[in-house]
């Protein structure tokens, strides 16, 4: 039972009245709730949308509606009344008894607002995908919580979603660790107690593109390393593979802390092995979606013209030398992806994830199979790279059209979004250098990670675990439970990163700020959590509530303003769920989060729940706060976050 229902039911018997009075039925009619309560629950602006047809004013078809609407009246099931107002709006009340009642009874069950949208359509959703050369940032963060998010959104509506990550395991950052550790001294084992991803990153990475300012003979020693890489070299390629893999595996520990997993590996250079991009570029040619530039600085480049983007060097697929761009290399994936090239890959299992799930990953021979565990050729194929990335992305999408010989832009779709700064408090607690004028502005600090200023995944998540143990501790000063205190403190410090990442706009900068993101209250992670425990708490201290008695009769009870606007809110779990898969946005789904916490808090202050000596109503609070705990636990899972019964 959603509001769904409702607006439904409300259609239904507009498009009866519309066809009694011979009016013509408008392709969708628009809802809203109206602007004030005593208007009702509901509002359908029919009176504009038929206005200009019928030529009549919106007032008079608005009542025309209604007064052959409320006929069938008696037949609805939650339908109250219809009313028109004066403006050309038609109003519809509920009937809160039957609707609520029906609402919790539901509510409280498991699955409670999936919806089947999805029909079972496939979906690919490939995030991460960050270059093996150093451990993942707040940046990165951001891209794995909206891909890991939306890849449980989409499931939750009825998708078949898998789930991929890109091992660009062949450019410029990998030869630039690789030219640390070849040319420059750096040695292939991190120092005791150091993450390997981290060293890798800081000092290797970081050092090195100091060291191409110094000394321009190592820019020859990264294209040859490059070469050998993209020719799978004896000479350099097992060395490759090796710190690749330890420094995959890294980033992976940390993803799976953050919540998020993996379906299949696909690895860059199995693509090169493979020919994918060799075959896939003999076709471009021959069909003429690539030519050769013969004059002009790009004379010998390869290159792709899209119409109404604008000439740069980022429309070249192979440069004069033979190597081929950032472009070329995304563009056999995508291609594969949406089942437009042959699949020359064999298959292996790489590791058990910690969740028990199987992640395979892509081989150039061998392996245990030739057939992939992730279909290729989905209904939709979801991409989150930030916004620096869109006309590469746009790029792709016309020669996946011109492939495919229609409009792709709708398959393939590009999931941008601003990057991440710090706020320069944040900074200073976490040992940034601000002191470069280029990356400090209105006090927040950009991240630049060629020249070292930028923090780390696991570093951001330690510092907020310790802080969340700190408070923990604070409310909890006599606990000996030190396990239980570390998970705690974990579970908040992963909300906390997780809900700041996700609650706003994906073309929004968002500045993280550490003691922000842990307040207890306001539209943090750690609130959403401290008000899931508050109804555990309640229902834990309550035989009624443990034993969830059907709320058949309980809808009636629930008469007063905070009742019925919590309850209307649960109603309203699957709107925000089609919402988030339609605009392809998690905030919809983080937005619902939080306003549902603060009508719950809002009822529990104002009302009497273990207290209440009426036993029905009592009953019915309860019914609204084990609904509040199933509802928030499903949607903050959706989120990635994992609620916690005692905080």
């Amino acid at each position: 039972m959603s509001f769904t229902e409702f607006i439904e039911e409300s259609k239904k018997v507009v498009l009866s009245a519309l066809d009694s009075l011979d009016y013509p039925k408008p392709p969708n009619i628009e809802w809203a709730e109206p602007p004030e309560k005593e208007y009702g629950d509901l509002s359908f602006r029919i009176g504009f949308q038929l206005s200009k047809q019928v030529r009549k004013k919106p007032s008079d078809v608005a009542s025309e509606i209604a007064r052959k609407a409320n006929e069938a009246l008696a037949e609805t099931k939650y339908i109250a009344s219809i009313e028109a107002h004066p403006s050309g709006f038609l109003n519809f009340k509920l009937k809160q008894d039957s609707f609520y009642s029906q609402v919790l009874r539901i509510a409280i069950k498991d699955g409670y607002g999936k919806i089947g949208i999805g029909e079972g359509k496939r979906i690919l959703v490939e995030h991460t995908s960050v270059n093996p050369s150093g451990a993942l940032h707040i940046g990165h963060m951001r891209n794995v919580a909206i891909g890991d998010s939306l890849a449980r959104i989409f499931a939750f509506a009825s998708y078949a979603v898998q789930v991929l990550n890109y091992i660009d395991d062949s450019g410029l950052q990998v030869a630039d660790v690789v030219v640390g550790m070849k040319y420059l001294g750096f040695s292939e084992e991190a120092p005791a107690g150091t993450k390997y991803d981290h060293y890798a990153r800081t000092p290797v990475y970081v050092e090195v593109t100091k060291k191409y300012d110094q000394d321009s003979s190592l820019f020859q020693k990264r294209e040859l390393i490059l070469k050998q890489i993209e020719d799978h070299d004896p000479a350099i390629i097992e060395f490759v593979f090796r710190v690749t893999d330890r420094i995959l595996k890294e980033q992976l520990k940390t993803c799976w802390r953050f919540g998020a997993y993996y379906d299949l590996l696909v690895y860059e250079s199995d693509i090169i092995g493979t020919h994918l991009w060799s075959n896939l570029f003999e076709d471009l040619k021959n069909r003429g979606i690539a030519r050769l530039e013969t004059e002009g600085k790009l004379a010998g480049c390869w290159v792709v013209t899209v119409k109404g983007e604008s000439e740069g060097e980022d429309k070249v697929l192979v440069r004069s030398n033979g190597v081929a761009t950032y472009v070329a290399k995304d563009t056999p994936f995508a291609a594969l992806k949406m089942g437009l090239i042959k699949d020359n890959f064999y298959y292996s299992q790489y590791l058990v994830q910690p969740n028990g799930k199987q992640l395979w990953r892509t081989m150039t021979s061998g392996g245990e199979t030739n057939q992939s565990p992730v279909p290729w050729n989905p209904e939709k194929a979801l991409t989150p790279i930030d916004d620096r990335q869109a006309r590469l992305q746009r790029i792709i999408q016309y020669i996946l059209s011109q492939l495919a010989n229609q409009n792709m832009e709708d398959r393939y779709v590009h999931v941008g979004y601003a990057i991440v700064s710090l706020s320069q408090k944040t900074a200073q607690l976490l040992g940034i250098n601000e002191d470069r004028e280029e990356t400090v502005e209105k006090h927040i600090i950009t991240m630049a990670g060629r020249k070292g200023i930028f923090i780390y995944g696991d570093d951001a998540m330690d510092a907020l675990k310790t802080r969340a143990m700190e408070e923990t501790l604070k409310r909890h000063p006599d606990s000996k439970d030190s396990s239980w205190l570390d998970h705690v403190s974990e579970k908040i410090a992963i909300s906390a990163l997780r809900f700041s990442l996700l609650k706003q706009d994906l073309d929004k900068v968002i500045v993280f700020d550490l003691e922000e993101s842990l307040r207890l209250v306001g539209e943090t992670g750690p609130y959403l959590l401290y008000t899931y425990a508050r109804a555990s708490s309640i229902i834990g201290k309550s035989s009624e509530g443990q034993e969830s008695p059907e709320a058949e009769s309980f809808g009636g009870l629930l008469k007063n303003e905070s009742e019925t606007d919590l309850g209307k809110l649960i109603s309203k779990f699957s709107i925000a769920v089609e919402k988030s898969v339609r605009m392809i946005a998690p905030k919809w789904v983080a937005h619902y989060s939080y306003d549902l916490c603060e009508a719950f808090n809002k009822f529990y202050e104002s009302n009497r729940v273990l207290q209440e000596p009426d036993l029905e109503l009592r009953k019915a609070r309860l019914m609204l706060v084990l609904a509040v705990r199933n509802v928030l636990q499903e949607s903050l899972g959706l989120l990635g976050i994992e609620v916690l019964e005692k905080i």
